[in-house]
Parts: structure tokens; C-alpha cells; sequence
């Protein structure tokens, strides 16, 4: 099979498939008779025939896929007029510490914000796909340890947590990440082509704002048992 033939079938399949293809996936079209480092220059030459168009090929947590370009978005947003789901500041904060310090507890975030997080944040981003537990911390009460998921870097268009926005040298200290502007990720996450296009999650009670947190020195939120979770002061402060 000649490079032109090939290629062509892998354009015609990324087209064509709802989801993001992996190398491997890519190979079955071939039968095992194209190589994995053929079909990865392949792709890589393909990428570049479709720069400057209105559709790009990219490489996503996930696989490879095309998709629109951000500069687009404005005008492909007149054919579906129906917004994608805005988040609050508090819900961007959390998020961001969980892509930029994962694995971390809620005490962790906690500390960090310096206030009582809403149990309806995580709900929300868990609903979401964006973030998931990935095991427990061995301490008292086992908090949960919280990460992002590949959904969360598809969504934002990126193949690895390393293409996230970057912090500056000062903001990588922890104590300094409390007061961080995180509009930099909220761009990426309100820029993301697909991030309207996944199940909203369900809306909060409007009685209970995502925002409506109590400082740290509140009661805990009665709402939230959290029978595994320690108090955001009770994790141990090494294990991070």
C-alpha cells in the first residue's frame, strides 16, 4: 500500500469516528501490515496538510482527532446558540489545584484556598468527568486522593497535563497558590471546542451556591457526612 492510500484511510477514519483514535486502533484499518511509527509519521504529515484550515488534526489524552479551531468557535456557536456550562470562580480554583498538585485530598485543597470547600464542587466536576479518585491517603481516616481524568485533558484539547498553562516560579510555591488567577486554565476550559458537547453536570440547589463557602474556621458543612475524610487540618502535612 502506497503513503497517499494510506493516508487517505486514516483522514477518512478520524473523520468518521465520534472519538478520539489511538495509534493501536488506527493499525487494525491496516491489518498489521503498516507499522505503529509509520501511521504516527502519518499522522504527523497529515497534521501539517490540514494547517491553516478551518479543522485541525491534534493529539489529545485519548488518541488523535480532528477538530475546530478555537478562533471558530464564535461562529460555529450561531448554529447551536445554547452556551456551554459557566463555572464559578471556586469551582475553577478547585480544579486547578487538582490539575496542577493531584494527587491531593479535599483537606489539601482546603488548605490551600483557605476555606471549606462545597461538596457540590466535586460533585460537579466528578459528574463532569473531569476529575476521580484514585485511591485513599494512608493516614487518619484515609481521606480520598482526587486526579484529573483523560476526559478532563480531551476537553481542554491537550495530550498531557505538561500542556497546561505554566506557573510562574513564585506560583509553584504552595503557600503562594491560594491567591492564584486561575483565568489562564478558565480560558482553556471556556476556549475548549468539545467543552459544551459532554453531559452537563446537574445544576446546585439554589440554595446552596457552588460559591457559598465558609471560612476555614467554620463548622463543616452538615450536608456532606464525608465518613472518610479528615477535617481540612487533620491530614498529615508531609503527605502531599
Amino acid at each position: 500500500m502506497n503513503t497517499t492510500d494510506a493516508q487517505r484511510i486514516l483522514e477518512t477514519a478520524l473523520i468518521c469516528a465520534p472519538q478520539p483514535l489511538t495509534v493501536r486502533e488506527l493499525g487494525t484499518l491496516f491489518d498489521g501490515e503498516v507499522a505503529a511509527d509509520t501511521i504516527k509519521a502519518l499522522l504527523l504529515d497529515l497534521q501539517q496538510r490540514w494547517t491553516g484550515r478551518g479543522v485541525e488534526l491534534v493529539q489529545v489524552a485519548s488518541g488523535w482527532r480532528f477538530q475546530s479551531r478555537p478562533e471558530l468557535r464564535p461562529y460555529l456557536d450561531r448554529l447551536h446558540p445554547e452556551k456551554p456550562p459557566k463555572y464559578s470562580r471556586a469551582t475553577l480554583e478547585t480544579l486547578a489545584i487538582i490539575a496542577y498538585r493531584q494527587p491531593v485530598t479535599r483537606g489539601d485543597m482546603e488548605d490551600i484556598r483557605g476555606v471549606t470547600i462545597n461538596s457540590l464542587i466535586l460533585k460537579q466536576l466528578e459528574d463532569r468527568g473531569w476529575i476521580e479518585v484514585i485511591g485513599h491517603r494512608e493516614t487518619v481516616g484515609r481521606p480520598a486522593l482526587f486526579a484529573t481524568t483523560r476526559q478532563f485533558l480531551d476537553d481542554l484539547g491537550i495530550a498531557s497535563l505538561n500542556e497546561l498553562p505554566p506557573l510562574d516560579a513564585s506560583e509553584v510555591q504552595e503557600s503562594a497558590l491560594g491567591s492564584l488567577d486561575f483565568g489562564a486554565l478558565a480560558q482553556r476550559l471556556e476556549a475548549s471546542p468539545v467543552a459544551g458537547t459532554a453531559v452537563d453536570p446537574p445544576a446546585e440547589p439554589a440554595p446552596v451556591a457552588a460559591d457559598a463557602e465558609t471560612p476555614e474556621t467554620a463548622a463543616p458543612e452538615t450536608a456532606d457526612p464525608a465518613p472518610t475524610e479528615t477535617s481540612p487540618h487533620d491530614h498529615h502535612p508531609d503527605a502531599r
